[in-house]
């Protein structure tokens, strides 16, 4: 639920941005207004998850979604959406590092810890490939609220049997809430998103976006001076000392970044430049992600004989080579030369996913399990976030949308080139069996 709605909202964006009059940076905050809460408040959903319980916050988590999806498919304008959409981050914020945390606490061994993972990859990858397609049909068949009213029984389900079939999990209330540092991460985030959304209709240049970018620095440094300071951090700056959490936390940001960015310039390419429906458009990037599907299972069960490192860097690999052929392909290519870049980009992210989520978990002790959890997918959505905010910004600069559409490619496969070689040095052959304290 968490991820369809961040791929559902792709192709349905450009049909809400005509019904509601809305410009090219309004709909970029509508699509990153949900990313924006979203990672900027996964540490505290994490910490909280460790204090009160995975399985409490997890279940307080799906009720602010859903609550929050129906304001989203009732808004009548662009602001009470944008506000609905951020509640929603922030229900995305508590659910997904305690689904991590309650798969550690319910499966002890380490092998089928490592299957659960791969299945929890799946699922992504099941959401993020009907994401498109389930977003054109619902535009099509009954309309753009749709897309966010289809949360409400998978809500309602997804609540009902967490209760009747995950136990109670333990609770730490000695784990205290560093807000200050969580208000820094806040900051932070915010305002590299809006830098990024506004660079493109005021210019790189601009004043404003110097102040912000400078900002985000003042930010980033006031969070790692509170850790420093505080008795009980949010993030332990100790366990940033392991070289595979930190290292698969920046693996999972730069993936995001790249996949994440190919996916909404993709779709509105295809809207705007194309004139294909939001149906049509679905279809078109049905082939890219439905691959995530298949990568997830595959590399789970190929992790158990060679290791995960492997695994990481030819999918991430795949990944630079299909953006790479995106690039390479011209400025009015056919579809036919676009299919296979783009399954190469979707099939090699997921087959990332797995390897690097069971490194990030496997990293720290199970005090930190939502911790570990909530910095690994904070550092994704953060960077999903700048992937759409730079790839709309390229969009809006450049004389060609066609050219602004390349150039984000190129970025989203130096991403993935980088992924591919922190990975030889940060991702382990094999499990070590260690853990940060």
């Amino acid at each position: 639920m968490v991820i369809l709605d961040v791929t559902v909202i792709n192709v349905a964006v450009p049909v809400v941005g005509r019904d509601l009059s809305a410009s090219l940076t309004a709909i970029q905050w509508i699509t990153n207004g949900y990313t924006l809460v979203f990672a900027g408040t996964l540490l505290i959903g994490g910490a909280l998850g460790d204090r009160l319980g995975a399985r409490r916050v997890f279940c307080t988590g799906v009720v602010v979604f859903t609550v929050a999806s129906a304001g989203c498919g009732l808004s009548q304008d662009t602001g009470t959406l944008v506000a609905a959409r951020l509640v929603e981050g922030l229900g995305a914020a508590l659910i997904v590092p305690a689904s991590l945390a309650l798969l550690r606490e319910v499966i002890p061994s380490p092998a089928s810890r490592s299957r659960a993972f791969g299945l929890w990859g799946s699922m992504a990858g099941v959401a993020a490939s009907a994401g498109p397609l389930l977003g054109g049909l619902l535009v099509t068949a009954v309309g753009w609220r749709w897309v966010f009213f289809v949360n409400l029984p998978v809500g309602c389900a997804c609540l009902l049997l967490t209760r009747r079939c995950v136990p109670a999990s333990i609770r730490r209330p000695n784990r205290r809430m560093d807000w200050l540092a969580q208000c820094a991460v806040i900051a932070l985030v915010g305002l590299l998103t809006a830098a990024l959304n506004e660079a493109g209709r005021r210019g790189w240049t601009d004043p404003l976006i110097l102040a912000g970018a400078g900002l985000c620095l003042l930010a980033a440094a006031a969070f790692v001076l509170r850790e420093r300071l505080a008795r009980t951090p949010v993030l332990p700056l100790t366990l940033l000392r392991s070289r595979a959490l930190s290292g698969g936390a920046a693996i999972g940001m730069l993936f995001n970044f790249a996949f994440y960015g190919m996916l909404f310039t993709a779709s509105l390419y295809f809207q705007h430049e194309r004139g294909l429906t939001a149906l049509r458009t679905g279809l078109a990037l049905f082939p890219a992600v439905v691959m995530t599907m298949f990568a997830s299972v595959l590399s789970g069960r190929l992790a158990r004989r060679t290791g995960h490192r492997p695994l990481v860097v030819t999918g991430m690999l795949l990944g630079a080579l299909g953006l790479t052929g995106w690039v390479a392909a011209g400025p009015d290519p056919a579809y036919q030369l676009l299919v296979v870049p783009m399954m190469a980009a979707g099939f090699g992210t997921s087959f990332a996913l797995t390897g690097s989520t069971t490194t990030v978990m496997s990293a720290v002790a199970d005090e930190y399990s939502s911790t570990a959890s909530a910095l690994f997918n904070t550092t994704r959505q953060v960077g999903s976030a700048t992937g759409v905010a730079l790839g709309g910004s390229l969009l809006a600069a450049t004389a060609s949308f066609t050219v602004g559409l390349r150039i984000s490619m190129a970025f989203g496969a130096v991403a993935y080139l980088t992924a591919a070689v922190l990975a030889l040095f940060c991702i382990p052959r094999k499990a070590s069996g260690r853990a940060v304290h």
